[in-house]
């Protein structure tokens, strides 16, 4: 990939990183018309979060400078030229300059590439930190899936780098957070800035897992019945008779 280039934009309110995956309902004309192109001629876009503007069809809306490509990998045909399309994050990218705002952004843009470590001194350390997030982004998960009640497997690479766009995209955190981390220029640190995070967000995490908890057990020892039907569901479910 040339390291400059000119780029159809996609601004939304949300972060893509390199190997994640992005669906989209494409309803509004400008980026119908942005897919049509882009699929005619077997290009990426870019998507990139929104800085200032109400949402993506906002002819002024501001976007963040950096952002991700976009490889169109499915795409389901709509009625009135709408598309359902599933994309993978590719690249990261700068804005360079704004070439025009209609029908959509497009800008010229500088490709990032992860720099490389000829002593091998920033790989060994981001190796040790990798081990280092991966061990808290389990306990993360854990805690995560134990809050929810909703089952969610993420595989984390070893890579430094693919395992810092992985975690960083599973993060539950707001966007802006989201945004710093894809504009950090290495995986050393993107992945000090995410153990950071874990460290914060792991206690929070606790915490309010002891207050769900402690919330459940108030209702069920209120629950008609008591403390007694709360042991007697334990054993028979909640359907038995309350005759």
């Amino acid at each position: 990939m040339p390291k400059t280039g000119r780029l159809r934009l996609f601004p939304l309110n949300t972060v893509l990183f390199p190997g994640a995956v992005l669906n989209l309902h494409v309803f509004e004309e400008r980026y119908r018309r942005m897919i049509a192109e882009c699929l005619d001629a077997g290009e990426a876009f870019g998507v990139v979060l929104i800085r200032e503007g109400r949402e993506a069809g906002d002819p002024e809306v501001l976007p963040h400078e950096v952002g991700t490509t976009a490889e169109i990998a499915e795409v389901t045909p709509l009625p009135a030229g709408r598309y359902y399309i599933s994309t993978t994050g590719g690249k990261r990218f700068r804005i360079a300059s704004i070439v025009s705002r209609e029908p959509y952004l497009l800008a010229e843009v500088e490709f990032i590439d992860e720099p490389r470590d000829e002593e091998g001194e920033a790989e060994a350390r981001a190796s040790e930190l990798t081990d280092r997030v991966l061990h808290e982004f389990r306990e993360y998960s854990r805690l995560l899936v134990a809050f929810s009640g909703h089952a969610s497997e993420v595989d984390v690479p070893q890579d430094p780098v693919d395992a810092s766009y992985v975690v960083g995209d599973a993060l539950q955190v707001a966007d802006a957070l989201k945004q710093r981390l894809l504009e950090l220029r290495t995986a050393e640190a993107r992945l000090a800035a995410e153990l950071g995070f874990l460290r914060r967000l792991l206690p929070q995490l606790r915490q309010l897992l002891e207050r769900k908890r402690a919330q459940e057990r108030i209702v069920r020892e209120d629950a008609p019945g008591g403390e007694f039907r709360a042991h007697q569901e334990a054993f028979f479910g909640k359907h038995f008779s309350q005759n």
